[in-house]
């Protein structure tokens, strides 16, 4: 067995190396390596991206001044067909981020068994301190900077962090004017106006709900069950509701200001309301106040960690008492608190298996524009739901046949997928 080699710090967090690859690439296909015999030709093809642009681009800010900003674009791997993922306009955006981000696209696409490959973009910038029509100039000059290497058949950015339908929309129009042509495929994320999917806006909470209710067949989990959610924004109040509405019991929600519990259950539609009025769930009626990190140690069934990454570490996963672990964030879970959690027997269903919605309605979306003909938002749905359940199913045979976590299960499933495709292609 060939074996990646990393490096970590004093605080146990990974290190870049001198090779400049990616270094959460190489720790997760350690952890599989042993169990499907990888060799040192599919390592080496599957620790470094293909392509990795960074570059400056200038942008005309509103005193009169010229700014230079620092952009990212990452892809990946494209064996599987054109790379797919965000752009993200954050000040802590940097090359190995990107390409960790674009390695975890690569294999999302794959288990999910859609035909795109893996990339992701940022830029070096927070963009609250800029004016709109500055954010405008700024999303235009990214495209100028990345327009001959991305495209349709190429790579299909879409939005990310502090990115939106709107930015979505200033980069289509930019690329389309340089190119001299429409290009609605070239983009998901899009306003419905440009072509945009319905179903976009909740697709990741909608595709978590589908692994949820698979897993929970498995689990043999009733409607009563209780569910806690780690974080109420955009994907975690929509998860919950969605979960709400059809009779599941969520006990315990919380943002960034804390939480609140309530073991007979609370009402997340009333609880929408207050959080839209009051920006927190702290202080909705017949709850009590709990904070994240108690939120975590709560009895329950299922804990939905849906805000920030490192949320259960080696320090407070021995204390995590749920049955499941769902991982709607992007890796909420370390590694050293995955092995933990494996030991005391909790089920962790991986990010790049629960969260895929959102890119799998960015291939329905890309699908649509393809075709020039939009669906209806049950046919989505329904489509979505297929999608997931049989990527469940996948991911669950194989760590059933493997005797491994659902998490190595997930990177197996992708990794296979991408290399038999570059096997086929003859690299090796």
């Amino acid at each position: 067995m060939a074996k990646a080699t990393l490096k970590t710090g004093k605080d146990g967090r990974l290190m870049k190396n001198e090779q400049n690859v990616c270094i959460h690439c190489i720790n997760q296909i350690d952890k599989v390596a042993g169990i499907i015999d990888l060799s040192d030709a599919e390592i080496d093809i599957l620790k470094q991206p293909v392509r990795a642009f960074t570059f400056s681009f200038p942008v005309h800010m509103d005193n009169g001044t010229t700014k230079r900003f620092v952009g990212h674009r990452v892809q990946f791997n494209d064996a599987l067909g054109p790379t797919k993922g965000g752009i993200r306009f954050h000040p802590e955006v940097d090359l190995e981020e990107v390409k960790t981000l674009a390695f975890l696209m690569t294999l999302k696409c794959a288990v999910v068994n859609i035909p795109f490959g893996g990339a992701k973009g940022g830029v070096v910038v927070n963009p609250k301190g800029l004016s709109k029509n500055e954010l405008e100039r700024l999303s235009r000059g990214y495209i100028r900077s990345l327009h001959k290497f991305i495209g349709p058949k190429v790579d299909i950015p879409a939005p990310d962090v502090y990115t939106t339908p709107q930015v979505m929309a200033w980069m289509l129009d930019e690329y389309e004017k340089i190119n001299f042509e429409h290009s609605p495929n070239l983009i998901t994320g899009k306003p419905l106006s440009l072509g945009g999917s319905l179903v976009r806006d909740y697709a990741t909470s909608q595709g978590g709900v589908s692994v949820f209710k698979q897993m929970a067949k498995k689990m043999r989990l009733s409607e009563t069950s209780t569910i806690a959610v780690q974080g109420f924004g955009n994907a975690g109040s929509q998860f919950a509701e969605i979960l709400f509405n059809d009779g599941y019991k969520i006990v315990a929600v919380s943002d960034s200001q804390g939480g609140v519990y309530n073991r007979e259950g609370i009402n997340i539609k009333e609880l929408m309301i207050f959080k839209e009025k009051n920006s927190t769930v702290v202080g909705f009626s017949g709850t009590k106040k709990i904070t994240n990190e108690e939120l975590m140690e709560i009895e329950c069934d299922v804990l939905v960690p849906a805000a920030l990454s490192d949320q259960i570490h080696k320090n407070n996963a021995d204390k995590v008492k749920a049955k499941i672990v769902l991982e709607l964030a992007n890796a909420p879970v370390t590694s050293e608190a995955d092995n933990i959690l494996d030991n005391k027997g909790i089920v962790v269903v991986p990010d790049i298996l629960t969260n895929a919605g959102g890119v799998g309605v960015s291939y329905f979306e890309w699908v649509q524009n393809n075709y020039s003909f939009p669906w209806k938002e049950d046919e989505i749905l329904e489509r979505l739901d297929k999608l997931m359940t049989s990527a469940f199913e996948d991911v669950y045979e194989k760590s059933k046949h493997y005797k491994c976590s659902m998490r190595n299960a997930a990177y197996i499933v992708g990794i296979n997928r991408v290399l038999e495709a570059e096997k086929l292609r003859g690299t090796y």
